[in-house]
């Protein structure tokens, strides 16, 4: 089972924003920081600073990936021809644990990497159980037979709070989802804003 560093609505007082659209997300309630010092007015951030928020959103919201992980998605991304930012968003969105929660085959991307590491989700037939697997488009991802009855995947289908976004073709009756396509930043269903642009600016400083 993968480490988690720090609890997913940690991450959101931390950073401010509730940057799943989760409905019991504290920052609903508190849209100040934790700590004694939370409700402190904060200054105005330098341009390094907007850059680390940056980047600490974009790496949360995909489960708080580890820094080398995420450093590694960015070397690739720059790497390939065109838009840096964009193809950071589309090496992101490629991982299968993105895909299981896109699906919403799990209520949360923290639960999304749970459940691929606990052998759950197979891959054009193939059992995978690594979260970070890149997908190609084309490739059909399905909940495993003796798992598609378990009460959470259940419930998260049934969950009214996001929709499947067009990139992924899930079908909830049969537990499969097909990744149709490469998506841009406009394309994924982000609750906040997020600004790739300035995460290539902190790592190419």
């Amino acid at each position: 089972m993968s480490k988690r560093e720090s609890a997913k609505y940690k991450i959101d007082r931390r950073l401010g924003e509730n940057i799943w659209g989760r409905p019991k997300s504290p920052v609903n309630k508190r849209e100040y920081g934790p700590g004694q010092h939370g409700q402190r007015r904060k200054g105005k951030l330098s341009d390094f600073g907007l850059q680390l928020r940056a980047k600490q959103k974009l790496k949360g919201h995909y489960g708080d990936v580890s820094e080398k992980q995420f450093r590694k998605v960015y070397e690739e991304a720059n790497r390939r021809k065109g838009d840096t930012s964009e193809n950071l968003i589309g090496l992101l969105e490629s991982r299968l644990d993105a895909i299981v929660y896109r699906a919403k085959f799990v209520p949360t991307i923290f639960a999304a990497r749970q459940f691929v590491n606990h052998g759950h989700v197979n891959v054009n037939g193939k059992r995978t159980n690594i979260g970070s697997y890149r997908c190609k488009p084309g490739d059909v991802i399905e909940v495993r037979e003796k798992s598609k009855q378990l009460v959470m995947v259940l419930e998260s289908v049934a969950l009214a709070e996001r929709d499947v976004p067009d990139y992924i073709e899930a079908d909830h009756n049969k537990m499969t989802a097909t990744f149709a396509r490469v998506p841009g930043l406009s394309d994924v269903p982000f609750a906040v804003q997020m600004e790739p642009n300035l995460v290539v600016e902190f790592y190419s400083r």
